[in-house]
């Protein structure tokens, strides 16, 4: 079983003279991101390894999610993540090192919630169906999808193979 926290960047200002790329966290998203960091460790979300996008914004985020964890995970930035389609996310996941048993991606939409949405098995019950729901709905910023795969190594994550085990908001925080 593998855990893997897909994290979509907190509130981003508008472009800049940097472009999109360079977009930095609103004041709303430098509120917010240490309010999901300090729900992950609440909630016991501690990843292994993290691989951000490289645009400022994910790295912002990641800056103000990291020192509420209290922990020290592999920590990696990719141009790869950014604005990529699900099927680009799902390849680098797969890259995860095997001695990671949970880990986690911060990027964008909509490639995230499309990604989030492929993982998940066909059938969901109970708690999951509200929280897929819930994540069908808005994936907003700063918002954390929990999903647990049942595969023993990351080369072998696919479609369908999770299950929503939990899904923050920051407004589920206030």
């Amino acid at each position: 079983m593998k855990r893997l926290l897909l994290l979509r960047h907190a509130k981003a200002g508008p472009q800049n003279i940097e472009g999109d790329h360079g977009r930095a966290l609103a004041p709303r998203g430098r509120r917010n991101a240490p309010l999901v960091g300090k729900a992950m460790r609440k909630a016991g979300f501690i990843p292994d390894a993290v691989l951000c996008s490289d645009a400022a914004r994910t790295r912002q985020t990641w800056e103000l999610v990291a020192p509420e964890l209290k922990a020290e995970p592999d920590v990696r930035f990719s141009d790869a993540l950014y604005l990529a389609p699900w099927k680009v996310i799902l390849g680098q996941a797969r890259g995860f090192p095997a001695s990671a048993d949970a880990a986690m991606l911060i990027g964008h939409n909509p490639g995230f919630e499309d990604f989030a949405a492929a993982l998940l098995g066909a059938e969901a019950k109970g708690r999951e169906r509200a929280l897929r729901a819930e994540m069908a709905a808005k994936f907003p910023t700063a918002a954390l999808a929990v999903i647990d795969c049942d595969i023993a190594a990351w080369k072998d994550l696919a479609p369908g193979c999770g299950r929503l085990v939990a899904f923050i908001t920051p407004r589920n925080l206030d």
